[in-house]
């Protein structure tokens, strides 16, 4: 089986399965369960792997893979979360990464990444209906979140909008309601649609992969 079989001072380490941990020598405080989990580790700490490769070439520290050839790649990252098949495999050297249900990005660090282009819907609980204040949280084409700063230390040609203000005069907002696969309950909204926005001004516009009109901003 070959489960740590080079270990000669390591302490409080677990493997399951074949050559589970093979090549730790001295590393501690690990567990492997899965044929060639953190195979390759030989001197690093924390790590927990479980599944098929899982963390196979990893010589990161405090590591957890869940999952058939999560964290597969990972040679010297440290403190990297994976879970799912094949979950944070694209991983090989950043730390502080949490990877569900998706590869990950070669290089990256300190990224979270949920889901994959198989998803298509999102409901998280206990958003809707609770009220807090601060920062409101945009999604931009490549499906970040975060928030759209205004201070001045974020931008670049700042300048008087003078006759540019026209474009924004020029808007008529409406009074509509969602179609029934977006608002079941068809509330009334009242807002702009982007077409008639791209119209007076495309740079106001955002548009979805396609390049289709998607929102107003």
């Amino acid at each position: 089986m070959n489960t740590l079989f080079r270990n000669t001072v390591g302490d409080s380490n677990t493997a399951t399965g074949a050559s589970a941990l093979a090549d730790n020598i001295n590393g501690n405080r690990n567990t492997a369960t899965g044929s060639q989990a953190l195979n390759r580790n030989t001197h690093k700490n924390d790590n927990t792997a479980n599944g098929f490769n899982a963390l196979n070439f990893s010589e990161g520290n405090g590591n957890t893979a869940i999952g058939s050839r999560a964290l597969e790649n990972n040679f010297t990252g440290n403190s990297n979360i994976a879970l799912g098949n094949e979950a944070g495999r694209n991983l090989n050297g950043g730390n502080s990464n949490i990877d569900i249900g998706n590869e990950g990005v070669a290089g990256e660090g300190s990224t979270i990444r949920i889901g994959s282009a198989s998803q298509t819907k999102t409901f998280i609980a206990a958003i809707s209906g609770t009220g807090v204040t601060g920062a409101a949280v945009q999604v931009n084409a490549a499906g970040q979140l975060g928030t759209a700063p205004s201070s001045e230390r974020f931008k670049d040609q700042i300048k008087k909008m003078d006759k540019a203000s026209e474009a924004v005069l020029a808007l008529k907002p409406v009074t509509f309601g969602y179609k029934t696969e977006i608002d079941p309950a068809g509330i009334q909204q009242f807002g702009l649609v982007a077409e008639d926005v791209e119209a007076v001004n495309p740079d106001l516009v955002i548009h979805d992969k396609e390049r289709k009109p998607y929102s107003a901003q």
